[in-house]
C-alpha cells in the first residue's frame, strides 16, 4: 500500500532499539512533547547492561509543577554528561566496537549544551539515527496548531501531515479511538516488538533486549545493528521491499 506513515511519540533519552524500529518504519516522527511530563518513566532515563545487571543513566531535571510540559522540563544540573559518559566506558569499554565510536560518543555527551530535556532528547535522537542509517524526519507536535482532545489532536496532526497511517506502539491500545482516525481517513497500524533476534551482548547471560540502542550499537557496529532490528524486515509503505522481506514472501 502506497502513502505516508507517521507515528507520534514522546521524546525517550537514548531509547531501546524499538523505540528506533518505530522511526525508521515511518516517513515522518512526531516527538509529542507538548503533553505532560510524568516521572519515572523513559523521558529522561534509559538503561544499560553492566556486570552487576542493568544500570539506570538518569537526567537530573527540574519539574516546577506537576502539569509541566515535557517541553518545558530542565536538565537540572550540567554534570550528568560526564557521569553518563564515564558509566558508558567504565561498563562498554570491552564491547567489539567501543574504540571505534568512543570518540562520537564521548564528543555526543561532553559537548551538550542544551538545557531542555525535549532538546537534549532529540540531540540524542538524531545522532544516533544517523548511525543507524534512519533519515525519517524529525518534529516536535508544538510546530503545529492543534485541537483539543487527546486523540482529535493526534488525528488533527496526522492530517496536516498528509499522513493516511498511523504506527503506533502496542501499549497504546487502550488509549486509541480507532473509528475517529478511520472517519478521518487514516489506517491506524500496530508495532509488534516480537521476534527481536540475540546479538553478541555483554554481561551474558541473561540476555536483555529492554536497553539503550547504544548497547546494540556497541557490541556490533552500526553496519551490523540494523540486522539485529525488526525495520530490516519490513518497509515502509510506498518504500521499496527490504530483500529479506522479499524472500519471506517467496
Amino acid at each position: 500500500m502506497s502513502g505516508k506513515r507517521i507515528a507520534i511519540v514522546q521524546s525517550n533519552y537514548i531509547p531501546w532499539k524499538g523505540y528506533f524500529d518505530l522511526i525508521a518504519l515511518v516517513d515522518h516522527f512526531v516527538l509529542y512533547d507538548d503533553v505532560q511530563f510524568n516521572k519515572y518513566n523513559w523521558r529522561n532515563r534509559n538503561r544499560i547492561k553492566t556486570r552487576e545487571g542493568v544500570r539506570w543513566l538518569t537526567i537530573p531535571i527540574v519539574q516546577k509543577s506537576l502539569q509541566q510540559k515535557i517541553q518545558d522540563v530542565e536538565a537540572a544540573d550540567r554534570f550528568w554528561m560526564k557521569k553518563h559518559w564515564r558509566s558508558i566506558e567504565v561498563n562498554y569499554a570491552r564491547a567489539a566496537y567501543f574504540s571505534e565510536y568512543k570518540d562520537f560518543f564521548e564528543d555526543l555527551y561532553l559537548s551538550t549544551r542544551e538545557k531542555y530535556l525535549s532538546e537534549i532528547n532529540y540531540r540524542f535522537l538524531t545522532a544516533l539515527c544517523g548511525l543507524l542509517g534512519i533519515g525519517t524526519t524529525l518534529s516536535w507536535s508544538r510546530d503545529y496548531h492543534l485541537p483539543e482532545g487527546r486523540i482529535e489532536r493526534v488525528v488533527d496532526l496526522c492530517q496536516q501531515l498528509g499522513a493516511n497511517e498511523f504506527l503506533s506502539g502496542p501499549t497504546a491500545r487502550p488509549y486509541i479511538n480507532e473509528p475517529l482516525f478511520t472517519a478521518g481517513g487514516i489506517r491506524v497500524v500496530w508495532m509488534d516488538y516480537q521476534g527481536y533476534p540475540e546479538y553478541r551482548q555483554l554481561f551474558c547471560p541473561p540476555f536483555i533486549h529492554e536497553v539503550s540502542v547504544i548497547d546494540l550499537l556497541l557490541n556490533e557496529g552500526a553496519k551490523e545493528a540494523r540486522r539485529y532490528m525488526l525495520s530490516a524486515k519490513i518497509s515502509r509503505p510506498g518504500a521499496p521491499e527490504s530483500q529479506e522481506g522479499q524472500a519471506r514472501r517467496s
